[in-house]
Formats: C-alpha cells, structure tokens, sequence
C-alpha cells in the first residue's frame, strides 16, 4: 500500500540570501524561488546602471533626475510587523508612468516623525520623497551590488519580456543616531 507524499514536503523552501534582503522574505511568503542573484563589485557595473547605483544618495531623486521626472509608487504587496512595515514596489515615472525600478523595502516606522508615518502609510510616494519632504536626516549606505537575472515576477513587474541582466544594490538608510530607518533591495530595469 502506497502513500500519499504530504503536500507541504513537495513545497521547496525559499532560497535566502542576507545580501538580498528583505526581498528574500517577500519571495519565501510567495513560496517563489528567488532569481539568481549575485554579489558585485560597483567597478563591474556597467553604465548607466553604475552612475544610478553605485553612490551613496538615495534612489529616489537619482532616478528623477535621470529620468527628468517625478517617481511615484505602484505597491504590489505588503506587511506590517510591529513598527515595521515592508512593501515590495515598483517606481514609475509620473508622465509615461515607465517602470524605473524593482524594490523590496522594510521601514522602521517607529524610528520616523508621527507626521510622516501616514504620508508612508499612504502608498502613493516613494520613502525617497518622504525624506526629503520632511526634511528627515538621514545618511544612506549600500552594504552590496548585484547582478540579477530577471524571473517572470520581475519581468512582469517592470514590464519587461524574455530574459534581462539587471543590477541593483541592497542599501540602508540611517538616521543620525545610526539606526535604520529602512532596508532595501533595489533593481533597476535597462535605462534606455
């Protein structure tokens, strides 16, 4: 007599990568498998990928001023836990409403103003805007660089077809006391 495997053994586990978080952690509660992703160098990225990642500014105004732009904010999901709120998002460009970046981010919202937590709570502006709104110091500092090899999910979140190579950065964003206000994974699209 045969048995039945048990339906959660046939689920395979997540890859988690520490350099990938916290988008590792959508991933894994999607019990989707994460693309290939790897650590580089920001000397081994090309252009314009290196002039929009490889600093230490925050994403949001150096993709408006690339793109000549505001940015605003798509969310394709969402948790809270605690103070901590994470959303995974796509930014676009107001005008052609462009996909221009891929991003998964977790904000410390109990280390933010009390009037910029609903304006975050809101969904409708990237955190880059909200800091510099409120004038909320801050320094930002990638810990790495990566290069991804785009999976369906990517793709059809940044409106692309077939396969890409694209590079990113996992960055932090501290507050003066050196806490993190926010985690984040950012992967742009090619810039052309």
């Amino acid at each position: 007599m045969s048995t039945l495997p048990n339906p959660d053994s046939l689920l395979q586990p997540a890859r988690v990568l520490p350099f990938a978080y916290p988008l590792d952690e959508f991933y894994a509660l999607a019990n989707r498998e994460l693309p290939q992703i790897e650590q580089v160098r920001g000397d081994e990225i090309s252009e314009p990928w290196r002039t929009l990642l490889v600093h230490n500014d925050d994403m949001t105004p150096t993709l408006e001023d690339f793109h000549k732009d505001s940015i605003s904010l798509q969310v394709i999901s969402r948790r809270h836990r605690g103070d901590f709120y994470f959303r995974e998002v796509v930014l676009v460009t107001k005008k052609n409403r462009k996909a221009v970046e891929f991003g998964a981010i977790k904000i410390n919202l109990g280390l933010f103003p009390c009037s910029a937590r609903p304006r975050i709570l809101e969904e409708q502006q990237p955190l880059g805007g909200i800091l510099r709104e409120y004038k909320i110091p801050h320094s930002s500092r990638p810990k790495a660089f990566l290069r991804v090899r785009s999976d369906d999910f990517i793709n059809r979140s940044l409106h692309l077809r077939g396969k890409h190579v694209l590079y990113g950065r996992r960055n932090t964003l501290f507050d003066p006391q050196q806490r993190p206000l926010a985690e984040i994974v950012e992967i742009l699209p090619d810039q052309k």
